[in-house]
């Protein structure tokens, strides 16, 4: 979304290099350099290009005495994999409350410039208190919207106490959550209890017209605001791309307009990351192009409100007033003559002309109760909240901008009022509407109308001549024999790839497999490329099983030995040995 105004604001034999998850090999790396100037079951043998395996059935493809690669010299290297955290309860809220008191039942509920807030506009009819909100048990609140755009100062007054509920998001509130951990109340701990949008192509990076893909920005220099969802943007895009944050230089503004104008004025800079309208305005410019947006990223940005932790043990009455409050008015938002209205309301709130609040529907895709229900509960959505937070610290911590241990995501998350909710019809009928519906398709086709802005590498390896992603190599300890995953950590790779998949859920995902050349010359061409397709095929099946992505979303091909990692030094088997991912905009742009 936005954090300011939008309108007038990542083998030895059977080496698999993913694309994708440099961000397992960042992780062990150990620390690198600060931002510049700042502190599935096994799968079967699959024939042609691009289809699905049918059914189990172990490697290896070539006949015994046919091998295409050379024998296994050396036990793979294994990286830190990332644990789950166990659900736990949520901190209790040690104190008397220190909130402002409600006049006449008020809650003051502070939102900025954004499109995704047009439901609780709607709903409460503009920003002064004058609608009656009704709790579950019929008793009469009511709603004061207060416009603060600048994070900080929105902080600050949630921290005081003069809101009660705060906007944000997902993104951003570990870095508020720094802040009270070292204050050390737990009164003004969040508790998030509803999505409110997706950014849907509010946010963007625009680069110069050399700039092809992120790993052009090697080296070079972009602008954007710290702090902000922009700096999320710019790191995820970075990461999934396979460039460290410390491989180029990032210039720091307050807002993104700044940015917007930096990029604009200074032509050394390489690429900015702002909000609509500047950057659609920026990627106009002779010289200028877009390189991808929330559009494509369509899962990446979440918009959320949280309450103060005194306010929810207090009165989880209006908390769930809200909460049904927001989901009907999605519902009224279908209805054109509401939307009308809504921009209307947006309008006055926010300064700026109807014709923009309308304009700005299209930055933003508000989340119902079945979206909220995927992102709060479903343990195996690539893009859900666990997943957003765990990624958000990470990156965070990586550039120096928390300083606290990471606070588990169930100390903030709270999805008690969507689970309750989804008892009722109401509720629980609606549907995901935001899903992107793809056809099937190869990676030769894309790319004959698109280039790839993301094509990184991770590791996952195979046993030789096999593409089981879970096969099992007999080893001795302590003199018996044991079983061991010949890789333990490709389920943990693969969920790196499903959350990037999922990230850029409007992108299509090449997924091309490459062997080495060790036995160029002494078996056909064909079977190498074959083993190659089997083990992107692999890799496409483990994502589409365990994380229901859709398997049109993804391209397979098998390009055997053809194409060396490093043409310079091609017989460097052991890079030779992978599958590249590739991520293709949405769009042509």
């Amino acid at each position: 979304m936005a954090g300011q105004p939008k309108a007038p604001f990542y083998v030895a034999v059977g080496v698999v290099v993913l694309a994708l998850v440099a961000f397992a090999a960042w992780r062990v790396s150990g620390p690198g350099p600060s931002v510049a100037g700042k502190k599935a079951p096994p799968i079967g043998e699959v024939k042609g290009q691009g289809g699905t395996p049918p059914g189990p059935q172990e490697g290896p493809t070539p006949p015994a005495d046919k091998p295409v690669e050379g024998p296994d010299t050396k036990t793979p290297t294994t990286v830190d994999v990332y644990k789950i955290v166990p659900a736990e309860r949520l901190p209790p809220v040690k104190g008397t409350s220190a909130y402002k008191a409600l006049q006449n039942e008020t809650v003051r509920f502070a939102l900025n410039v954004w499109a995704g807030w047009g439901p609780i506009i709607l709903a409460n009819e503009g920003f002064k208190p004058a609608k009656a909100w009704k709790t579950p048990e019929g008793k009469d609140f009511r709603v004061e919207l207060v416009l603060i755009d600048d994070p900080v100062a929105m902080r600050n007054a949630y921290a005081a106490g003069e809101i009660h509920v705060g906007w944000g998001t997902l993104d951003m509130v570990p870095l508020f959550v720094d802040g009270f951990v070292r204050a050390g109340d737990s009164r003004v701990m969040p508790r998030v209890y509803q999505q409110i949008d997706w950014s849907n192509g509010g946010d963007g990076l625009v680069v110069r017209e050399a700039v092809k893909s992120v790993a052009d920005l090697r080296d070079k220099r972009i602008v954007l605001a710290q702090n902000s969802p922009s700096e999320y943007f710019a790191l995820n895009m970075l990461v999934a791309g396979g460039v460290q944050p410390g491989e180029l230089k990032m210039d720091f503004t307050s807002t993104a307009f700044e940015a917007a104008a930096a990029f604009a004025r200074d032509k050394s800079l390489a690429g900015a990351v702002s909000w609509a309208p500047d950057i659609y305005n920026l990627a106009k410019a002779r010289g200028n192009r877009m390189l991808v947006t929330t559009q494509t990223a369509n899962k990446l940005i979440a918009d959320v409100w949280f309450a103060r932790a005194d306010f929810a043990r207090d009165r989880m009455d209006i908390i769930e007033g809200l909460v049904r409050g927001i989901f009907d008015a999605m519902e009224e938002l279908k209805n054109p003559d509401r939307k009308q209205q809504c921009a209307k309301l947006m309008a006055d709130g926010y300064n700026i002309p109807p014709t923009d609040a309308m304009t700005m529907f299209g930055d933003a895709h508000n989340t119902n109760w079945a979206e909220n229900y995927q992102f709060f509960m479903n343990r195996n959505n690539p893009t859900n909240f666990e997943r957003v937070w765990q990624q958000a610290y990470y990156l965070y911590r990586r550039v120096g901008r928390v300083e606290n241990a990471p606070v588990a995501f169930d100390q903030v998350m709270d999805f008690s009022i969507i689970d309750k909710l989804g008892k009722e019809e109401k509720y629980k009928s609606q549907k995901d509407q935001y899903q992107v519906k793809f056809v099937p398709t190869s990676v030769g086709d894309i790319e004959i109308e698109k280039r790839p802005f993301l094509v990184n590498t991770v590791t996952i390896h195979f046993f030789p001549n096999s593409w089981d992603l879970h096969k099992k190599v007999s080893t001795r300890v302590d003199g018996k024999e044991v079983e061991e995953l010949y890789d333990p950590s490709a389920d943990a790779v693969i969920e790196e790839v499903a959350k990037v998949a999922g990230q850029f859920g409007a992108a299509h995902i090449g997924i091309v497999g490459h062997t080495d050349s060790s036995y160029k010359g002494q078996v056909p061409a064909s079977l190498v490329k074959e083993l190659s397709q089997n083990r992107a095929n692999a890799v496409k099946e483990a994502l589409v099983q365990k994380y229901s992505l859709d398997p049109n979303q993804f391209a397979t091909e098998g390009k055997g030995w053809d194409v060396p990692a490093d043409p310079g030094d091609p017989l460097n088997q052991a890079k030779n040995r992978r599958v590249e991912i590739k991520v293709y905009p949405a769009e042509q742009q």
